[in-house]
């Protein structure tokens, strides 16, 4: 068995079909490496994976918006295809057993992380933001512990 794992960027919205009585998440996935070529001039290189999770749990759907930063594995395929022109053209492609969010440009600046797996219940992680706290009735010159909850 081979396994694909990608991290990168929604190219666009993902769009829920349903095939044959069963759904599918289709999504597209841009991960971009920059170098320098043999000059020196700096290059951008970008790869695209056209990505299908097939699930009957749609509920990551919402979430896997345009620029989001998703990981995704599952089993890798590579499509043939003539081209506009006659030539042969061929694609990446990923049949997506697991994706999770790893953020992106929500509204608002805030960004969210969840898990999704075939076959299992969704798991949920939220980010903890830190609020001030009422600190009434501290003495000025008593220390009290940080209320952020640091994962680390």
């Amino acid at each position: 068995m081979i396994k694909l794992q990608i991290i990168g960027n929604l190219g666009k919205d993902c769009v829920v079909n349903n095939v044959n009585g069963k759904n599918v998440i289709n999504f597209s996935v841009a991960h971009t490496e920059k170098f320098k070529d043999a000059q020196g001039v700096q290059k951008d290189k970008t790869v695209w994976v056209e990505c299908a999770y097939w699930t009957d749990r749609t509920a990551v759907a919402p979430y896997l918006k345009k620029g989001t930063m998703v990981y995704a594995e599952g089993q890798p395929d590579i499509r043939s295809y003539t081209t506009k022109d006659g030539g042969q053209g061929s694609s990446l492609s990923l049949r997506v057993s697991s994706v999770q969010l790893l953020g992106g440009r929500g509204e608002g600046g805030e960004s969210g992380s969840g898990s999704y797996q075939q076959n299992q219940q969704p798991s949920y992680n939220q980010p903890s933001y830190n609020q001030p706290s009422s600190q009434q009735g501290v003495a000025a010159n008593e220390i009290t512990e940080p209320s952020d909850d640091l994962p680390f």
